[in-house]
């Protein structure tokens, strides 16, 4: 059980930096905050997955200009080629 008369530091009004903020979170528990804080709805979407595989690097440039070329986003175009190349066989 957390002891509740422990001191705690102040929370700044604001950070000056993603930096400062990073400091501070890092040595101090959010959850002694909790006052601070403002509920939130979140809608969150599960509906797709991301995978990571290695690729080279002039495939993935050659992607990428082809994708600018094309005007459609890279991750768009290789699902396409892909799908293309290893589904529809």
């Amino acid at each position: 059980m957390k002891n509740t008369n422990e001191k705690k530091d102040q929370l700044p009004e604001e950070f000056s930096s993603y930096e400062e903020a990073g400091k501070f979170w890092d040595t101090h528990d959010s959850t002694n905050y909790l006052e601070y804080m403002t509920p939130v709805e979140v809608d969150v979407r599960l509906d797709r997955r991301h995978f990571e595989i290695d690729v080279d690097e002039e495939v993935i440039k050659a992607l990428e200009e082809r994708a600018i070329s094309e005007h459609i986003s890279a991750s768009r175009l290789a699902n396409e080629l892909l799908r293309r190349e290893l589904v529809t066989h």
